[in-house]
């Protein structure tokens, strides 16, 4: 995949969350992961069975104000906000820094403004952090990945591993072909 991403938390206060949001990120190949004022430890997060903080860089931050990222890389909050953007909508930056704010809370005011861009997940409500992390780790994988595109319409397993060349109706003359008439 071209680029890199980290993903963090400010003011977490479940290390559960924190773990399964640091070991999905170590999956889905995350350059650092991050902290702000929340409570996270590898021993308390149990949910983190591949101990990311040992394989990739953790930076922890007290505050807002002291997050520093690498030159170039790009602030994404997460959060429902009305002036959001849909995720569906967003172009990923090459080099971004995602975060998320608490369980039962929101994004600080000011780590809002410091935010290139703010995104989100169009939920009829909020999602548990982990899961919308993963959300959006997996939508910077298909849009950014090298997958190509994605087929127009859904085929049948058996006809999705024909060549293009291929007439699949022509071992079926009673089933009418989609392009044929009559």
């Amino acid at each position: 995949m071209r680029g890199y991403f980290g993903i963090g938390v400010e003011r977490l206060s479940k290390p559960m969350n924190a773990g399964n949001l640091f070991r999905t990120a170590h999956a889905f190949g995350a350059g650092f992961v991050f902290t702000i004022d929340a409570e996270y430890s590898v021993k308390r997060a149990r949910s983190d069975t591949s101990k990311s903080p040992d394989s990739l860089p953790w930076y922890e931050y007290e505050s807002a104000a002291d997050l520093t990222l690498p030159q170039g890389c790009q602030l994404v909050g997460i959060e429902l906000l009305d002036s959001a953007i849909e995720l569906p909508r967003f172009r990923h930056p090459l080099k971004a820094a995602y975060v998320l704010g608490p369980e039962m809370g929101s994004l600080s005011p000011e780590l809002v403004a410091r935010c290139a861009h703010v995104i989100k997940i169009p939920t009829s409500f909020c999602v548990n952090v982990a899961v919308a992390g993963a959300i959006v780790m997996y939508d910077r994988l298909i849009t950014l990945g090298k997958f190509g595109e994605r087929p127009i319409s859904a085929l049948p397993r058996s006809l999705a591993a024909l060549p293009e060349t291929a007439d699949p109706w022509a071992d079926n003359p009673g089933r009418r072909h989609p392009k044929r008439r009559g």
